[in-house]
């Protein structure tokens, strides 16, 4: 919430009092000594000493009540306060990021794995995204929710460093992944509901299909909207083929890049959503910037006014200093005047 304060004035067209005392000023002290009789003395050494403290501030009471009647005529133009606040209302996305957590995931045509760089830059999307809901469901041969809708970024976070493969059983279900995402989301009471769908490879399990998921997805009663991204260099790519028995490690050979293209960009398109490919870790990044510069948070701003009176602030200080001048005028320089 951001206040904002400042003073205006109900009848600014009463400042022009001021020039009352202001000439009365001017006449007080050039004008009255002008006109003042002048008188001669024969001797001028009774002049010569020194005024003392008193007899230099003789004219103050006149002083005092001369800016008394200036804060007079400043309450006579009403000051005001006014406050301003503005109260920011945000209506945040609910989102599903659906990850591919199969063996080909593992590839190093991604620094340094496909798996490793689309969690990292997954994290960096879920950083900016203060306002949001998110979850995750990840699939393989089968799917499960590695993390339910959540505002909670610390927990989920911790939940996406802990994605690895053999979560589940190796294969492409990428039909069970939309649907489980899209079951995430079907009670969302958010207006707007997207899934961020990554893989790098072709349907190859599952019992639902992935058009039929989109489908689901589509229809009036869910509306959630998809976004895919095939994720994987084009031509061939440095992948796992075979677990060396001796050291439990995979063995890396050079296979080529098969992606469904033609069914992700049906699924973004039935959905609403858009369909990316990345090939290398920048243009990943440039994805996920552009998912988030398309799926703005709505912000509502409403603004309040208040306004106080001020006026009796400058009316005591009128009436202390005028009591004041008085005072001073009829006790410290009575002798004087």
């Amino acid at each position: 919430m951001e206040i904002i304060s400042e003073i205006e004035f109900k009848n600014p067209e009463l400042f022009f009092l001021l020039i009352f005392p202001i000439l009365h000023a001017l006449w007080f002290f050039i004008g009255k000594k002008n006109t003042e009789n002048l008188v001669y003395f024969s001797n001028v050494k009774l002049f010569h000493n020194k005024k003392n403290f008193k007899e230099k501030i003789v004219n103050l009471p006149y002083i005092l009540k001369l800016i008394s009647m200036c804060f007079i005529i400043i309450s006579l133009c009403r000051p005001q306060t006014k406050n301003s606040w503005i109260e920011n209302k945000t209506e945040g996305i609910d989102i599903i990021i659906a990850l591919d957590v199969s063996g080909s995931m593992l590839a190093q045509d991604l620094n340094p794995s496909r798996l490793e760089a689309s969690k990292k830059i997954a994290i960096d999307f879920i950083k900016d995204r203060i306002n949001d809901r998110i979850g995750i469901v990840v699939f393989s041969g089968e799917s499960f929710t590695q993390c339910p809708i959540t505002s909670d970024k610390t927990s989920l976070i911790n939940l996406f460093n802990d994605i690895q493969y053999g979560l589940v059983d190796d294969g492409t279900a990428i039909g069970e992944g939309l649907g489980n995402s899209i079951n995430r989301l079907i009670n969302s009471e958010a207006k707007s509901k997207v899934v961020i769908l990554l893989t790098d490879g072709e349907n190859n399990k599952g019992k639902i299909s992935p058009l039929t998921a989109a489908e689901i997805a589509a229809s009036d009663s869910v509306q959630v909207k998809v976004y895919t991204i095939g994720v994987g260099s084009k031509g061939m790519a440095k992948s796992p083929v075979a677990i060396d028995p001796s050291t439990n490690k995979f063995i890396y050979d050079y296979v080529e890049v098969k992606i469904d293209e033609k069914t992700l960009t049906d699924i973004a398109e039935m959905t609403g959503g858009q369909y990316f490919r990345a090939t290398d870790n920048n243009s990943l990044k440039e994805i996920y910037s552009e998912i988030n510069d398309l799926e703005t948070t709505k912000l509502d701003s409403i603004i309040f006014n208040t306004k106080n009176e001020e006026f009796w602030k400058f009316s005591l200080i009128a009436l202390f200093l005028y009591i004041l001048s008085f005072v001073l005028k009829i006790s410290y320089f009575k002798k004087i005047s």
